[in-house]
């Protein structure tokens, strides 16, 4: 376990090796905030989510995610402004970050809406070295102390609605951001130097009417890292009643030798109101860590305010 922890350590500082850094989430149909800023605005009063991941349960150092979002249309809809607060914890490193988004939003046909969206983003790094647990007593190559650093970014993002389908492509940030750890303070001098990959995600769905009562919501994540392996989400939902969505996705990436994809996952959210619904989510990991973990658990919760005040009956898909 000690040397997992050191490992996930490395990991967590080793993303500049080509990997997705940015956390994945498998409601990302319910959390496009957290992917594209030009969503900001979208719906037609102002709404809150909290969304918390525990992933690879039972890996001592496994990622944990905890998600802020809230958005609101302003200026009869032409405005949209959110907040996106991600705190992300790998091993002994820790990842704030927010961000500030702003939407201009134009109407396009009798149904379409476009929403051209830019984000102000402040990460914070910490590396908590004092908590490693060396395998050698007094090991002087392992740094001490908890060193800070912080790096400003900006992104950009584009998103299409109807309410039938939505498409959308975003950067979040777009630096390329140099994070240098020196001189901690202590016994040892640790120079690590991490790079912010720019990610490239595209976003789609559709809602297709099955009967009275059932809905069929397929979604697509497509998440691009340069140098790093081709990633996707493929999700489908049935929806019932407008209320209940059962779902399933399908995660690849994983190991190059086992060749299954990285998890099949189960969605499952319920929507009380109009204003008021909750979600939870399950992955069932396909790659080598499968042996090692009991899979990963999400759980959702999204509001939105005024809704009685502006007359809306029905909830919205996108």
């Amino acid at each position: 376990m000690k040397k997992l922890i050191f490992t996930f350590f490395i990991v967590g500082l080793g993303f500049a090796a080509f990997a997705q850094q940015d956390a994945q989430y498998t409601q990302f149909m319910f959390n496009k905030l957290a992917y594209n800023s030009g969503y900001a605005g979208s719906g037609e009063t102002a709404c809150i989510s909290c969304l918390y991941r525990n992933q690879w349960v039972g890996v001592t150092g496994a990622p944990q995610t905890a998600v802020l979002n809230f958005d609101t249309p302003l200026f009869k809809r032409k405005v949209g402004m959110g907040v996106n607060i991600v705190y992300d914890q790998i091993g002994v490193e820790q990842r704030l970050k927010a961000s500030l988004m702003y939407a201009y939003r134009l109407k396009l046909g009798d149904e379409g809406s476009l929403g051209i969206g830019v984000r102000a983003t402040l990460w914070n790094y910490r590396v908590k070295f004092s908590e490693l647990d060396a395998t050698e007593v007094n090991d002087t190559e392992i740094p001490v102390g908890n060193p800070n650093s912080f790096a400003p970014n900006f992104g950009v993002g584009i998103y299409y609605s109807t309410d039938k389908f939505y498409v959308g492509v975003s950067v979040p940030h777009l630096l390329e951001t140099d994070i240098d750890f020196s001189d901690n303070g202590g016994s040892a001098t640790v120079e690590v130097l991490s790079t912010l990959d720019r990610h490239y995600f595209i976003m789609g769905g559709a809602i297709f009417r099955i009967s009275e009562k059932v809905q069929l919501h397929p979604n697509l994540l497509v998440k691009y890292v340069p140098n790093s392996p081709f990633d996707m989400d493929v999700n489908a939902n049935f929806v019932f009643f407008k209320k209940l969505w059962v779902g399933a996705t399908y995660r690849l990436g994983g190991s190059s030798q086992r060749g299954f994809g990285e998890s099949i996952d189960a969605v499952l959210q319920y929507q009380f109101n109009p204003q008021f619904k909750i979600g939870i989510a399950y992955d069932y990991t396909l790659s080598d860590l499968t042996n090692y973990n009991s899979g990963s658990y999400e759980a959702m919760v999204h509001y939105c305010f005024n809704y009685q005040d502006r007359k809306l009956t029905n909830p919205r898909f996108f």
